[in-house]
């Protein structure tokens, strides 16, 4: 497949068959962020709050399903759920706190799209020619006009929150992320799009997951990891800074100049998810959340956790439980509390401004806490309320997850 990125800031060397293969240095992305979980009031808006929640949890059932599948046993942390249920860079755009995503570009000759950059799922899709009424005002991805692009002969179905799907067929094509090319790449062109998909709801054409193979729904290699086989990258690395300006993704390595400080690492304890173990979530110097099972999740606005923790979190800092539904937590909107999460000894304090959702309803002087309680298995997922405090490195050659602090 082949990505390209439309703002690139290093380019790619030539593979030459004859030669030893030289990597690019690390490349950056400009990318944008979009959302619609507030009301034009400011008050958050919870029926796209809820539409977010039940989509993430989808999410990670689909991705447990794709691990027993993939690995030939179930993932740990779904055991423990099922009782109770070279280096380039793309800037980002901020959509209003629901998603991450920048420009890529498939097929020969190479068409740009725009992707959702995922961390919480493993494959590349995007709307296909045949793609009804809920991917009109995206571009679609035509197979047949790339000649580099070959039909794998197997379909694809992946289930979201609302019921919908988004389904369709997988190809093999070329993708350039970064400047980086990725040949071969598996991908889905989908023939039917949820109404979330809508380019009303959901600016991005597609989706790109970031994780590990053993989550993808095709059972395929994701792009990143195609791009480190092929000897494309400098280091099997890539970093997320995710603030309102200046957002980026680096492809083969990290952005020092976006990072205060070293880099604080956590082991992934379980290659699937960016899987790690946390210390604990602290408020006013005393510790609210002792440690827990976590995943960073770029995919995901919130900071999820256990119901029973949460509820236990809220008690231990003074929020209430919020009237508009199960999980949600108010906190006094002149009183925001101070909120650290803790990772390998090193706390990583999470802005109010992030940790603020809005207030309860218009002109209320609650506000909603970006920590929610709901059951998705015996972990919390650590989204962009904690990860747009942080410089996020994903680190495949050592299995690990990286935070520094922002410079």
């Amino acid at each position: 497949m082949r990505f390209t990125l439309a703002t690139v800031v290093a380019a790619l060397p030539f593979l030459v068959d004859a030669a030893p293969t030289t990597r690019a240095p690390a490349t950056k992305i400009p990318i944008q962020k979009r959302g619609t979980l507030n009301h034009a009031s400011g008050a958050v808006n919870f029926s796209a709050l809820n539409s977010h929640v039940a989509s993430v949890k989808a999410k990670y059932e689909r991705g447990f399903a794709n691990y027993e599948k993939n690995v030939g046993k179930a993932h740990p942390l779904a055991k423990a759920s099922s009782s109770k249920r070279a280096t380039g860079t793309d800037s980002l755009t901020d959509d209003s706190s629901q998603l991450w995503y920048g420009k890529i570009s498939v097929g020969t000759p190479a068409v740009d799209y725009t992707v959702d950059f995922d961390t919480g799922s493993s494959d590349l899709f995007l709307p296909g020619p045949d793609c009804g009424s809920t991917c009109s005002g995206h571009t679609a991805y035509d197979p047949s006009k790339s000649s580099s692009s070959s039909d794998v002969g197997q379909t694809f179905s992946l289930s979201y929150g609302d019921g919908s799907t988004v389904s369709g067929e997988q190809y093999t094509d070329t993708v350039v992320l970064a400047g980086l090319t990725a040949t071969q790449q598996t991908l889905g062109a989908a023939k039917t799009y949820s109404s979330g998909f809508e380019s009303s709801n959901f600016p991005a054409d597609g989706l790109m997951g970031m994780a590990y193979q053993a989550i993808s729904s095709y059972g395929a290699s994701p792009v990143f990891n195609t791009l480190v086989s092929e000897g494309q990258t400098d280091a099997g690395v890539f970093g997320f800074k995710l603030t309102s300006s200046g957002a980026e993704l680096t492809v083969g390595g990290t952005d020092s100049s976006a990072a205060s400080g070293d880099f604080t690492y956590a082991p992934v304890t379980q290659q699937g998810y960016w899987q790690f173990s946390a210390d604990g979530i602290s408020s006013g110097g005393s510790q609210a959340q002792g440690s827990f099972d976590a995943i960073a999740d770029t995919g995901t606005t919130l900071i999820v956790g256990i119901p029973d923790d949460v509820s236990s979190f809220y008690q231990a800092i003074g929020g209430t439980a919020s009237s508009q539904g199960q999980g949600y937590y108010t906190v006094p909107c002149d009183s925001i509390p101070d909120i650290t999460v803790t990772i390998a000894g090193t706390d990583f304090p999470v802005s109010a401004d992030t940790f603020n959702l809005g207030p309860e309803s218009s002109g209320s002087s609650d506000c909603i806490g970006g920590i929610v309680g709901q059951d998705v298995g015996s972990f919390w997922i650590l989204g962009d309320v904690f990860l747009s405090n942080t410089y996020t490195a994903f680190d495949f050659d050592n299995n690990q997850v990286g935070f520094a602090k922002l410079a």
